[in-house]
């Protein structure tokens, strides 16, 4: 049940016409309370979706009750009338619900320029609500995949069982950080403040969707929208909420991983040693950007000098004579010269390691990417034909 786990959640996932395909497309996710607080992450990149823009205004009171999602048309440079049909939806949402619109956080997926029909998406936000139910939230995690082959949900639970966290998320392509990488939704029954939540989702998202470097293409429409109900009555430890939903914020980071348009590695790129976290964390997103070394991976070519030549384009704090690089847990190299045998390293498997030492410090992070592959090129050549 995934984001329905939770006590005090309702969901539904509904076809409006908004997809060719005339598969489900509007996810519709309500918060019944007793609380309404919440927090949100949004895509850093300066060209913003109609419903980023909407939303951003929406959350910082830190209440949100609703969350209405469309796959099929991003709404993202779409102009006046595509921010008049965000706003119209979040109206149409509050109307069924009888709340404010002011609490209605609206996302959009899919195709930059494409106006969605709006007669068809308020059409489908009438069915959503109508379809609403605490069993719904398998059908609105299937109504909001694009490019996606599978849905990505997660349930995690507290210690004692007394309170849990429920996710939904999409995303195959643009993936790429800045305080999130795709649509997400995540509910929790726990008592917390908005700005308990805040602390929480910024800490998770920094340590999970933030490292996940698919391709390297930053989303117009990035959400991650965390709402709790407090229906569970149980008001857990910021530290104690932090670390299960840095558990779920991961698991559904590398669900998106395992999706990624056209991949045949997924590739965990970890950094040890590192002077600082940033400078971990630099430079095994160098690697994860680099297509040499992904396009080295799909050919299951255990190249790694191009790994080297990736952490030397950054600025981490690092002797360039003293680096150690292992693949699969090979060290191939050691001190910067030649070490164990390449050879020994089988790709023929879905999961990748690489681990580099930088000697310069006691921080390690991971980022995490896909191989470069002849699907990826095909699939996004013809995404909008």
């Amino acid at each position: 049940m995934s984001i329905t786990h939770p006590k005090g959640f309702l969901a539904s996932g509904v076809a409006a016409g908004l997809k060719s395909t005339g598969k489900s497309d509007v996810a519709l996710v309500a918060n019944q309370g007793p609380s309404f607080a919440s927090a949100s992450v949004f895509t850093s990149n300066r060209c913003k979706a109609n419903p980023v823009l909407w939303s951003q205004e929406v959350v910082k009171d830190g209440v949100v009750k609703a969350v209405v999602l469309n796959s099929g048309g991003a709404n993202c440079y779409t102009g006046p009338d595509g921010f008049q049909t965000t706003h119209q939806t979040a109206e149409r949402v509050a109307e069924h619900l009888g709340i404010g619109a002011g609490d209605v956080v609206v996302c959009s997926t899919g195709l930059i320029g494409l106006m969605n029909i709006r007669e068809h998406l308020l059409a489908g936000v009438d069915a959503a609500a109508q379809a609403l139910s605490a069993d719904g939230g398998q059908a609105a995690a299937e109504a909001i995949m694009t490019t996606d082959t599978v849905s990505k949900q997660v349930v995690v639970e507290s210690r004692d069982k007394t309170w849990s966290i429920g996710g939904m998320a999409k995303g195959a392509g643009m993936l790429a950080p800045a305080l999130a990488t795709m649509l997400v939704v995540i509910t929790t029954d726990a008592d917390l403040t908005a700005d308990e939540l805040d602390q929480a989702l910024r800490a998770a998202t920094r340590v999970s969707f933030d490292r996940l470097d698919s391709d390297g293409c930053m989303s117009t429409n990035d959400t991650v929208t965390l709402m709790a109900s407090g229906a569970s009555g149980v008001k857990p430890s910021v530290d104690e909420f932090t670390a299960k939903l840095s558990e779920a914020c991961t698991d559904l980071a590398l669900q998106l991983l395992e999706d990624a348009e056209g991949a045949d590695h997924s590739i965990a790129i970890t950094t040890i040693n590192a002077a600082s976290e940033e400078d971990a964390v630099e430079v095994g997103r160098s690697v994860a950007r680099s297509n040499l070394f992904k396009a080295a991976i799909f050919g299951k070519d255990p190249n790694w000098g191009r790994i080297l030549a990736s952490v030397g384009t950054t600025q981490a704090a690092f002797d360039p004579a003293d680096l150690d690089v292992a693949l699969n847990d090979v060290w191939v190299c050691r001190q910067s010269t030649p070490a164990e045998d390449p050879a020994q390293i089988k790709l023929d498997e879905r999961d990748v390691t690489v681990t580099i030492d930088l000697k310069s410090g006691d921080a390690t992070a991971t980022v995490w990417t896909n191989d470069l592959t002849h699907a990826y090129v095909h699939e996004n050549s013809a995404y909008s034909s």
